[in-house]
């Protein structure tokens, strides 16, 4: 090996034999034990309880879900009956007004009674109907119409 290197004879001897020192391998104990059937069994039962309360509720927030959606259904519904039964008063209203039932009443040809005019006595059993055969032949009491006098033959 040569001791002149880049003009300096000053140059470091290598050793080639340098040895690091290996550091201590931690020891690992490896047990091929299993878990005890107890502690299985014990961990099972903890998923089977998180499994089931979550399935309750899951089960529970279905049920609400479906209450609500019904609760929309039948609030829609009642808004669209309210706004028919609205349409429907205003049809009632205008169709009972006075003057409409007024005109009704000239275009089936029945006319305002004058102040001097019969009116024909209601019988109790027909609810008060009665027909004009009714009322030539029976007379209300009081009235001198159909009475027959000494004079009238």
């Amino acid at each position: 090996m040569p001791a002149y290197i880049h003009g300096s004879l000053a140059v470091e001897q290598r050793s080639e034999n340098k040895v690091k020192p290996k550091e201590p391998k931690k020891a690992v104990n490896r047990n091929n034990k299993s878990l005890p059937v107890q502690e299985k069994l014990l961990y099972l039962f903890t998923v089977a309880i998180c499994v089931v309360v979550a399935g309750l509720i899951i089960w529970r927030y279905a049920q609400i879900y479906e209450m609500n959606t019904n609760i929309n259904k039948i609030e829609t519904k009642i808004k669209q009956l309210e706004a028919e039964n609205s349409v429907l008063k205003h049809k009632v209203d205008a169709l009972s007004s006075p003057e409409r039932l007024g005109e009704e009443a000239k275009k089936l040809g029945l006319v305002v009674p004058e102040e001097n005019q019969i009116k024909p006595a209601g019988n109790a059993k027909s609810g008060g109907a009665t027909s004009p055969k009714q009322v030539a032949s029976n007379p209300p009491s009081g009235s001198s119409a159909g009475k027959k006098t000494k004079d009238q033959p």
